[in-house]
């Protein structure tokens, strides 16, 4: 396994319970070199189908909804068996211990719900999917195994109440919101480890929460960067830009700025996209591919049609135009001017509280927060 290596108390765990035995017999694994999800079938080549089922890859395990049956991608991907690398890190944020209740939210294949069981035994595991087709699989699979923690088809975004209270609680797929029913179904100083982000990207940071001793909040820092599927329910719809660009972007008003490309950016998991998320609300943005030394970075606001755009060129200030109620652009610039003011904190520093009034984010400090 690339990237963090396995614990001594969770090794043994890993080497007893292999991703294989939870992967379908067609599958779509990522290919490093290629950059692109490709098509394996057990049945037409095992050995490359176990290559990458033992490979520290991500695995597309449905496309659609469920709704695609071609042999090659389809056009979402919906459910998945992440790369190990990452359920590692995810587990070992969750410290469980002996005699602990678990819950997990996005069963999918049923793997990582197996590495827990195996720990914690199978009657201390409850596993939550909204897709019943993949409920069915995995239940099935966890049987097969000898694994069998309790699968429910249902909303995670509800938990559990009949299995409560847990002390672990455990999301395998990205949130814009963390409920509070998870913190009232937690036990007094449970853990609640879910990938968390906003719609300004995709990009997710490993939320890990403890409860507070009196059950009325869930607070901590931020673990480290991930990408995950979207809890169905808070999926952002995708945009259409001609909605939102319906002449030309000469129709904005126009300036410029001097930040670069290369600082605003950075790279795809680094801290600056999900910084500036956390400070410029209900907006998305996308960044172009590159031509001719020039590349765009749209942002639309997801409470209006309010758009920016900025224009970095090889060598030049970037050109910026703005239409609509809000200057997105001017919001960007702040944010970014701001994380820069404060030291471009990294995903560590950001933290994450969860209360019955909603979520708030901070850097450094719970008692400085701000709502997200």
């Amino acid at each position: 396994m690339s990237g963090d290596a396995l614990s001594s108390d969770w090794a043994p765990t890993f080497a007893a319970v292999p991703r294989s035995a939870f992967l379908p017999e067609r599958m779509w694994p990522f290919d490093m070199g290629a950059g692109k999800s490709v098509a394996i079938s057990k049945r037409d080549d095992p050995a490359a189908w176990m290559e990458y089922a033992d490979s520290d890859v991500p695995i597309v395990t449905q496309w659609d909804d469920g709704a695609h049956n071609g042999a090659e991608p389809g056009e979402v991907s919906t459910s998945s068996a992440s790369m190990p690398s990452v359920v590692f890190r995810m587990l070992r944020d969750l410290d469980v211990q002996p005699s602990h209740r678990a819950m997990e939210i996005g069963t999918g294949t049923g793997w990582n719900a197996a590495l827990l069981a195996h720990r914690l035994g199978a009657q201390n595991v409850v596993t939550i999917e909204v897709d019943g087709t993949v409920a069915e699989q995995a239940r099935t699979a966890l049987e097969r195994f000898g694994l069998p923690a309790r699968v429910v088809h249902g909303d995670g975004f509800k938990g559990f109440q009949e299995g409560a209270p847990y002390d672990r609680i455990i999301a395998t797929c990205g949130l814009r919101f963390i409920p509070f029913a998870w913190v009232q179904q937690s036990q007094p100083e449970g853990v609640i480890v879910a990938p968390w982000g906003t719609h300004y990207s995709n990009g997710d940071a490993v939320a890990r929460l403890v409860v507070t001793d009196d059950g009325e909040s869930a607070t901590g820092a931020f673990t480290g960067p991930v990408e995950f599927m979207k809890l169905r329910a808070q999926r952002r719809p995708p945009v259409d830009h001609d909605e939102y660009v319906t002449g030309s972007v000469a129709d904005g008003d126009e300036s410029s700025t001097d930040i670069s490309e290369t600082e605003f950016i950075g790279e795809q998991f680094g801290p600056q996209r999900f910084a500036l998320g956390l400070r410029i609300r209900n907006c998305c943005h996308t960044v172009a591919e590159k031509h001719d030394g020039a590349r765009p970075v749209w942002f639309y606001g997801l409470d209006d049609r309010s758009w920016a755009c900025v224009m970095f060129r090889d060598g030049k200030n970037a050109r910026v135009w703005q239409f609509g109620p809000r200057r997105l652009w001017d919001e960007a610039e702040a944010a970014f001017r701001w994380w820069e003011g404060e030291g471009k904190p990294g995903h560590e520093r950001f933290g994450l509280t969860v209360n019955a009034e909603g979520q708030s984010v901070w850097l450094d400090d719970p008692a400085d927060s701000w709502p997200v």
